[in-house]
């Protein structure tokens, strides 16, 4: 975005810059872009009134009346169309998109994206501060501002998992004292935080002596320990699940980002919040999670406001959300609002309804025009992270499940109750020649820990409510420590998917009668490819496709994406990871059998 990011948002103080910008906006200069004939969507004032604006540098010079100048380097028409400011993405993982940050920025700044909050727990968990610091240096020079928070949670949730690395108050206040790095991202050991565990307390503790901001993940939260989660120095939440959930997280004083990538959650938040007498200031927008077909299909941010205003969202509220809302939480007061002495974040808009992106300025440079970059993207700065995956090929005897001291005969056993908003269940299970023959109905799951810092033993459950796998997937994109995962009943297939990710340094696989159906490699950490956003998207769709094949769905829990969450041990109930069969409620480690 500019010759040195790292300035932001100090480039704006130049006084050479800034005299030349109100002599500009007092007719005594050029402008050197001008805007004529548009609407200006006001986000502080809720109106839509007819303005021209002018740019000098990356500053907004002017906004006055439409045709009161004409002189400017460069005069663009925009008669018809809507001038917003560059859209705010809240919180948000590019992991979760499979791409680099460079290919991200390929996709979502011709969609009107001109900043987004970064929080690269994914490979902070699989390669600690060399990838934290990676991610940093892979989005310098973008026209795209990338503002990286520090991981909090490295693993998501300390005794039940062990990922590639362990973040505690040394790590994250190196992190924290970098200036890229604007806070401390998603708090996501609920169980740490309330009961005041020794490790949480310090990352929050490190996390509000710095004074950037502390986000939070308070996911099933609600009374008594949703104001604990409060008091403990908690400012956000992007897990709703409900619009009284939603409600109760604003009332507790929560800067809530609202999330695209649960759509099902969506009308009925837009419910709650049209029921309230105006926009809550503490609302903002994000997309989270984002698939790489859905990434370059649908835009990211940008399909989250058009999904939000089908289902009822006035358009200048999602946009007031995403935007002025957005800058205010981040502190950032050159962002989020198209007015004189701003940032040139803008972006011009064919209508209010399908929010169709004509044209984008970032910093004040044109970057890009229906849908299209202007300029192609520097190449990857910084080398990429790989050979992450630190297993030996298995075979099917890593997928048998045995029972201990029983031969033959019946096994009663807990199971995993849904992929989402898990419960602990029971089920009897035939034993044979000290195998266990999984019910009818059900399924497994396997976790194999990848990271070589302790054995790779195969951690299995029997799963409930997913259906029966007529197959096997394997992923390593496995929230959030991002272990080797695979789902399935036969021990073949099972072994089949989970060496093709071996083999390949991490990915996605799909195997069905013992062969390998798809594949979706992703060398970069077993998270990320290097390859262009539109290749990875058509893999990841091949691969998408090839599962629907072999797994029984049914929306809106039982998805694709209850795959890659299936192992996030932080969130309430039982999750089985690399150390067993846990439960994120009470932070205990079960045997499988009862």
């Amino acid at each position: 975005m500019h010759k040195d990011n790292l300035r932001e948002p100090l480039d704006l103080h130049d006084p050479a810059l800034r005299d030349r910008a109100v002599r500009a906006a007092r007719g005594q200069a050029p402008f050197d872009i001008l805007l004529t004939g548009g609407l200006l969507v006001d986000v502080a004032t809720g109106e839509l009134r007819p303005a021209d604006i002018g740019f000098v540098g990356p500053l907004i010079a002017s906004v006055h009346e439409r045709n009161g100048r004409s002189d400017a380097a460069r005069v663009i028409d925009v008669s018809g169309k809507y001038i917003a400011p560059g859209l705010i993405d809240s919180h948000m993982h590019v992991e979760s998109s499979m791409v680099t940050p460079r290919g991200y920025a390929s996709i979502v700044v011709p969609n009107g994206v001109t900043t987004i909050c970064w929080d690269p727990h994914e490979i902070g968990n699989v390669m600690g501060l060399d990838g934290v610091r990676w991610a940093i240096n892979a989005s310098r020079n973008l026209p795209l501002r990338v503002l990286v928070m520090a991981p909090s949670c490295v693993p998501s949730a300390p005794g039940l998992e062990l990922s590639g690395a362990d973040f505690d108050t040394p790590e994250l206040t190196q992190l924290l004292s970098m200036p890229e790095v604007i806070g401390l991202a998603e708090v996501m050991d609920m169980r740490g935080v309330l009961e005041r565990g020794d490790k949480m307390r310090r990352v929050v503790e490190t996390g509000l002596q710095s004074g950037k901001l502390v986000c939070g993940h308070a996911r099933g939260l609600a009374g008594a320990d949703l104001q604990g989660f409060a008091c403990a120095g908690i400012e956000s939440d992007h897990e709703i699940v409900s619009g009284d959930d939603l409600l109760a997280k604003l009332r507790a004083g929560f800067t809530v980002e609202l999330r695209g990538s649960h759509d099902y959650i969506l009308p009925e938040a837009v419910t709650t919040l049209r029921a309230l007498p105006r926009l809550p200031v503490t609302l903002t927008i994000c997309t989270d999670d984002v698939f790489p077909d859905d990434l370059v299909a649908f835009g990211g941010l940008i399909d989250v406001l058009r999904r939000l205003i089908r289902y009822g969202m006035p358009a200048l509220d999602a946009i007031a959300a995403t935007t002025l809302h957005a800058a205010l939480r981040l502190g950032r007061r050159d962002l989020g609002l198209v007015g004189a002495g701003r940032r040139a974040d803008v972006i011009v808009l064919d209508d209010l309804a399908n929010l169709n992106v004509r044209h984008v300025f970032a910093s004040g440079r044109h970057v890009a025009s229906n849908g299209q970059l202007h300029d192609e993207l520097r190449a990857d700065p910084v080398p990429l992270p790989a050979s992450t995956m630190k297993l030996n090929p298995l075979t099917e005897e890593d997928f048998i499940l045995r029972a201990p001291d029983l031969i033959k005969g019946t096994a009663r056993m807990r199971t995993i109750v849904r992929p989402r908003f898990t419960q602990w269940g029971e089920t009897q299970a035939q034993v044979v020649d000290g195998q266990v023959r999984v019910p009818d109905g059900k399924s497994l799951m396997a976790v194999i820990h990848r990271h070589a810092r302790a054995a790779p033993v195969t951690k299995m459950a029997i799963i409930d409510e997913w259906g029966e796998f007529g197959g096997a997937v394997a992923t390593t994109v496995s929230h959030d420590s991002h272990n080797l995962t695979i789902f399935g009943r036969n021990a073949a297939d099972m072994a089949a998917a989970a060496n093709a990710l071996i083999a390949c340094g991490g990915g996605m696989a799909v195997a069905a009668r013992g062969k390998v159906e798809a594949e979706l490699a992703l060398p970069v950490c077993g998270l990320v490819s290097p390859q262009a956003p539109s290749d990875v998207a058509q893999a990841f769709t091949k691969l998408r496709h090839a599962t629907d094949q072999i797994a029984q769905w049914k929306p809106p829990l039982r998805v694709f994406k209850a795959l890659v969450g299936a192992s996030l041990a932080c969130n309430p109930g039982p999750h089985l990871t690399d150390r067993g069969l846990t439960d994120g409620t009470t932070g205990e480690i079960f045997d499988p059998f009862l």
